[in-house]
């Protein structure tokens, strides 16, 4: 079987959420599995490839010129990939401008990419083509007659919307793409596909209701019959205390105690003194959506119960201020690091005994599973992939793996970090939520084997 998968990220070539760490596990899982792959990504420029071939590709005026290069990047264990040249796509960051803001031409960017991924999939003719999220929906828009096709959702709060006029540069199935007096491309992906992927069963359900819909609830709920929802995974090999390269000692289930040694490494990092509760972490992007900001407020309490927590993200200006502020106002308390460091994350999750994650929508959540292979206790919020991951140890005392608070608000966080702080002082509990979540399958061998059962019935189905 051959899939063409087209994304706006992928890890390590270019990630700045989860999509692009999703979309490479997902690939690699695939080929692993026997399927061969075409990755399609923009070339955001700066990544040479091994045995490079390059093809132009036939695009509309308004969308060219374009050429796909493709071959194996350099130094890298993505494998072979595609990137693709439009006007306008080769930027510092896929997304945002230097000053945090979106790039105000990235309708145009990102509408040029997809319609040279149908001109590839017009030369490549793959037996399923599967688009990821808006930056790849109007694919859908310049095929005549598409191969299969599959839509993952990994963030419905981002559609894409534009202007309507873009619509009439479409030349298939243009009326799809208007919604709500707008060019809306994520609505004309769910439309147009064989099958829309939401990336946790929890989150399918909360994104076709009216409060979780994000305005388009009644478009998912049309496609209810063709809308299915897989958790992601993780890599197991990345993301394991046995043997990485970012510590400096190793660790499994069977023996948590060189935890503590990298817990006093990572305090003496942030520069914080033991206070002998527990030490918690954020690792996550600077934005609303992830409920960074119920910190803030409690952050002078966390002494109370002898507790230091550590951040490392990037993102929203605002939200850098109040972390930044934060941590000057009270030094002893919290560290904030801003940006992304891949080492200083696994070393985050290796010496924290709490990851905090007080999300108010999380499509699916990784650092929620990554922590947990690190015997990591994961405090959460009961949204999306939060829900189908983490068990309350105080419902279910004799299987849970954290802490689920029920809302995404200061108070109820502060509740579930004693509650947490409960269990870490009970060291027979505390080692067994850790094996626990240890020794959860968080890999990607069982979502993507029904990620292949569905093509394969779509290839099936769609051929009779």
């Amino acid at each position: 079987m051959r899939v063409l998968f087209a994304t706006a990220e992928f890890a390590p070539l270019a990630r700045v959420g989860g999509l692009g760490a999703a979309a490479a596990g997902y690939v690699a899982e695939l080929r692993r599995q026997g399927v061969e792959v075409q990755v399609a990504l923009p070339d955001y420029g700066g990544h040479e490839l091994t045995g490079e071939t390059v093809r132009t590709l036939e695009v509309p005026g308004w969308a060219g010129p374009a050429k796909a290069r493709s071959g194996v990047p350099a130094g890298s264990n993505a494998g072979s990939i595609t990137l693709i040249e439009v006007p306008g796509i080769r930027r510092s960051h896929p997304y945002l401008q230097p000053d945090g803001n979106g790039w105000l031409d990235n309708d145009q960017r990102f509408f040029a990419f997809s319609a040279a991924v149908g001109a590839l999939a017009e030369l490549d003719r793959p037996d399923i083509l599967h688009l990821n999220d808006w930056h790849t929906s109007t694919t859908l828009a310049h095929l005549a007659t598409p191969p299969p096709t599959v839509l993952t959702i990994h963030t419905l709060g981002y559609q894409g919307q534009a202007d309507p006029r873009w619509v009439q540069a479409f030349g298939h199935r243009r009326e799809q793409f208007l919604f709500g007096g707008a060019c809306n491309p994520l609505v004309g992906g769910v439309r147009g596909a064989d099958l829309v992927i939401s990336v946790s069963p929890h989150y399918t359900e909360e994104i076709t209701t009216d409060e979780g819909g994000f305005g388009v609830a009644q478009v998912l709920r049309d496609k209810r019959d063709r809308l299915v929802g897989i958790l992601n995974g993780i890599d197991p090999d990345e993301w394991d205390p046995g043997n990485d390269s970012h510590l400096d000692v190793s660790y499994g289930p069977s023996d948590l105690s060189p935890k503590l040694t990298l817990r006093t490494r990572l305090l003496a990092e942030a520069g914080l003194t033991d206070g002998g509760g527990p030490v918690m972490v954020m690792v996550t992007r600077l934005v609303h959506q992830k409920g960074v900001d119920l910190i803030v407020p409690i952050v002078r309490y966390l002494d109370s119960f002898g507790a230091r927590m550590v951040v490392l993200g990037s993102g929203e200006h605002h939200l850098v201020d109040a972390l930044t502020k934060c941590a000057h106002e009270n030094p002893d308390l919290l560290s904030f690091v801003n940006g992304y460091d891949e080492g200083l994350a696994h070393r985050m999750f290796g010496g924290a005994d709490m990851l905090v994650m007080p999300s108010r929508f999380e499509p699916c959540g990784l650092a929620q599973m990554q922590a947990m292979r690190y015997g990591t206790l994961p405090l959460v919020t009961d949204v999306g992939g939060l829900h189908d991951t983490v068990i309350d140890i105080d419902t279910f005392p004799t299987a849970g793996t954290g802490v689920v608070i029920p809302e995404p608000t200061s108070i109820a966080l502060l509740d579930g970090m004693h509650r947490m702080n409960r269990a870490f002082n009970q060291p027979r509990r505390r080692a067994a939520m850790r094996r626990r979540g240890m020794q959860s399958d968080w890999s990607w061998t069982q979502p993507t084997q029904r990620h292949i059962q569905w093509y394969q019935r779509l290839v099936t189905s769609l051929s009779d």
